[in-house]
């Protein structure tokens, strides 16, 4: 899509800054002062779907983050913030299956193959969720291990291992 006009890209520059300060609800303020009809540009649609993330409005996250992926398909925004957000409504499957595809995509970043092992872990396919969290290790290690280490996600994963997945094959 086209940049949009320096006004409206004020509103969304400045619903970025409300955003950094932890204000969700001035950012969403600010979103609603752009034209109406340039609401559904990708770059208004990614700060919008970190408003309903704040807000944790999973509904509204999955909405969002679906037309992301249709309009920038080359975003993992879009297809990380789907699936998270279905997951938070405990539609774990669905949230695997719609990010499955991702990880052909975007194959250095880390969340995808950490998220997709994250919901094997909580459906239970321990194997599958262990595969999973090697590749993200093998991307990223040190931001992996950060994030995993309290992650509730993982713990049915932590709880059929013995500390295996940190050692390196």
């Amino acid at each position: 899509m086209n940049k949009l006009p320096l006004q409206d890209q004020r509103f969304l520059d400045a619903a970025v800054g409300w955003l950094g300060l932890g204000d969700h609800l001035a950012a969403n303020e600010e979103l609603e002062q752009i034209t109406p009809e340039l609401r559904a540009d990708p770059n208004v649609l990614e700060v919008r779907l970190q408003i309903c993330w704040a807000a944790k409005k999973w509904e509204a996250c999955v909405e969002i983050a679906g037309a992301l992926v249709r309009l920038k398909p080359g975003s993992d925004q879009g297809w990380i913030g789907r699936s998270f957000a279905l997951h938070e409504l405990k539609r774990t499957q669905e949230a695997y299956d719609f990010l499955l595809p991702a990880e052909d995509k975007f194959l250095k970043n880390w969340t995808v193959p950490y998220n997709l092992a994250c919901y094997c872990a909580q459906l239970n396919r321990l194997e599958e969720a262990q595969i999973w969290f090697k590749k993200a290790m093998a991307i990223n290690e040190q931001l992996v291990k950060r994030e995993a280490i309290d992650d509730p996600d993982l713990k049915p994963l932590w709880d059929g291992m013995s500390g295996s997945l940190w050692k390196k094959e």
